[in-house]
C-alpha cells in the first residue's frame, strides 16, 4: 500500500508502548508486589493491564479499594518500575524505534499557546516524567496524565483534554498507541488513531478499530506544516 499523508492540528502520543519501552520496569514492579499480594498471576497481567491506569490496575488485580492505599500503592508500584528496570540485566527504560526521529521533527511545536503535540498517558505524573527523562524525550507543554481525568483509558478523557488543552478540536488530531485500550479511547474521543505493534498483535489492533495500523514509529514521518503536522504513514 502506497504511503499516506494527512494533516493535522495535533498529534497526541501514548507514552509506554509507543514512545518509550518500560516492559523490564514495569515485568519487574508486578514482581515486586506479588511478594504482596502473594494471588496476583503476573504473566496474566502482563498480558492485558497494558495501557490501563496503574490505579485501575491495582484496583482490579489486588483488590485494592481504600482510596489512600491505592494511591500510596500506585506510587510504590510506579517507583518500582523506574528500580527495577536496570536490575539483574534489564534494559531499563528506553527509546522506541522511529521515535527520535519523530520527536525531533516536532521539536519546536511543543510549546503552548498552539503546540501541535501532547503526551495523554496511563501513567501519574511522577512515573511519566521520570520515563521520559530517562529515555530522552522532550517534554511537551501538554502532558496529560493519570490523575489529570476521573475516567482513564478506554474512555476517551486523556484524549478529549489533551486536545482541549492544545486548543484544537479533537477530530483534527490523530492517536498513536499501541494498547487496544488506547486505541478506543482515541477513537471514542474522535481522532483518528495509528496503532502499533510494539505490544500487542496485528489481530487485537484490528479489533481494536485502529485506523491505521503499523509496526512502529518507523513507519511514520512527520513535518510541521500549516500550523499543524503533516504526517505520512507507511502500512507496508
Amino acid at each position: 500500500m502506497a504511503p499516506i499523508t494527512l494533516h493535522f492540528d495535533a498529534i497526541l502520543f501514548d507514552m509506554d508502548g509507543t514512545l518509550v519501552d518500560s516492559t523490564a520496569g514495569v515485568v519487574g514492579a508486578w514482581e515486586v508486589f506479588r511478594e504482596t499480594y502473594t494471588g496476583i498471576d503476573v504473566k496474566s497481567i502482563l498480558s492485558s493491564a497494558h495501557g490501563v491506569r496503574t490505579v485501575d490496575n491495582l484496583r482490579k488485580y489486588c483488590g485494592i479499594n481504600d482510596a489512600e492505599t491505592l494511591e500510596k500503592e500506585a506510587e510504590r508500584f510506579e517507583q518500582a518500575i523506574v528500580t527495577s528496570s536496570t536490575q539483574n540485566g534489564r534494559n531499563g527504560i528506553v527509546l522506541l524505534p522511529g521515535a527520535s526521529d519523530v520527536l525531533g521533527q516536532l521539536f519546536s511545536g511543543r510549546l503552548l499557546p498552539k503546540p501541535c503535540w501532547a503526551i495523554c498517558t496511563s501513567a501519574t505524573r511522577s512515573y511519566a516524567l521520570s520515563a521520559v527523562r530517562i529515555a530522552g524525550v522532550p517534554i511537551p507543554d501538554v502532558f496529560v496524565a493519570a490523575e489529570d481525568v476521573v475516567q482513564g483509558k478506554p474512555n476517551p478523557d486523556p484524549y478529549l483534554l489533551g486536545a482541549k488543552k492544545c486548543n484544537v478540536k479533537p477530530e483534527n488530531c490523530i492517536v498513536f498507541e499501541d494498547a487496544p485500550s488506547g486505541i478506543r479511547s482515541g477513537r471514542d474521543a474522535g481522532c483518528k488513531t495509528v496503532g502499533l505493534l510494539t505490544t500487542h498483535s496485528q489481530e487485537e489492533m484490528e479489533a481494536s478499530g485502529a485506523d491505521f495500523i503499523v509496526k512502529n514509529l518507523s513507519s511514520v514521518s512527520v513535518k510541521m506544516a500549516g500550523g499543524g503536522v503533516d504526517v505520512t504513514i507507511r502500512t507496508d
